[in-house]
């Protein structure tokens, strides 16, 4: 009887799921450009599913907002039914992808609708993500000095040419996407993780 080769017996390490994401086009980018809806599907990818009113509490809106903006990101497809939480009448929703892929030709569109719906949008990313870093440097002392020491803010400047960037821009989505799904631990928090790579003129 023929020997089974030891190496195929060996478990094969499995690849990290790779996250769901969404590439907005013009349509979709129209249909999410608005501050509240911006953070509203924010708040259901970092939090998980909620109601409109539990989203009004947390935001600082009211239901009826919350309620309209929702219905408006599901019929663009980028929230959905959470039936599985729901009970009686209440409606809970969840997002219908992990994350949105911005494509950069938006900023160069002929149409002046879309370059407008294309500022918004980043203009709010650039906002969300200056208050959740006042958020975190406002609360530190409250985290433990191992999680103190394991936080990132910091700033590089490099001379590269557009491909060099973008090469580099890719490597690091690699690298934060191979710790998915990573083996539960004790120690586990939510960390969000922040990555700005821009050109400025120096002369």
């Amino acid at each position: 009887m023929p020997e089974k080769n030891a190496d195929s017996q060996k478990p094969q390490p499995q690849k990290p799921a790779e996250p769901q994401l969404r590439k907005l086009d013009a349509h979709s980018l129209r249909g999410l450009s608005h501050p509240l809806r911006i953070r509203l599907l924010g708040n259901l990818r970092l939090h998980g599913p909620a109601t409109a009113s539990q989203l009004a509490e947390q935001l600082g809106e009211s239901s009826g907002a919350t309620s309209y903006h929702l219905r408006q990101l599901a019929a663009y497809g980028f929230v959905e039914d959470a039936p599985e939480h729901g009970k009686g009448r209440e409606r809970w929703w969840q997002p219908s992808q992990d994350g949105t892929i911005f494509d950069e030709a938006l900023v160069y569109d002929a149409d002046p609708a879309t370059r407008g719906a294309a500022e918004v949008f980043l203009a709010e990313i650039v906002k969300i993500h200056g208050q959740e870093l006042s958020a975190w440097l406002g609360n530190a002392h409250t985290w433990s000095v191992e999680w103190h020491r394991s936080s990132e803010l910091s700033d590089f400047s490099l001379q590269l040419t557009p491909a060099q960037s973008h090469e580099l821009v890719l490597k690091m989505h690699e690298l934060i996407n191979s710790y998915r799904d990573l083996p539960p631990s004790e120690n586990t928090e939510t960390v969000r993780i922040h990555t700005h790579a821009f050109p400025v003129r120096t002369k």
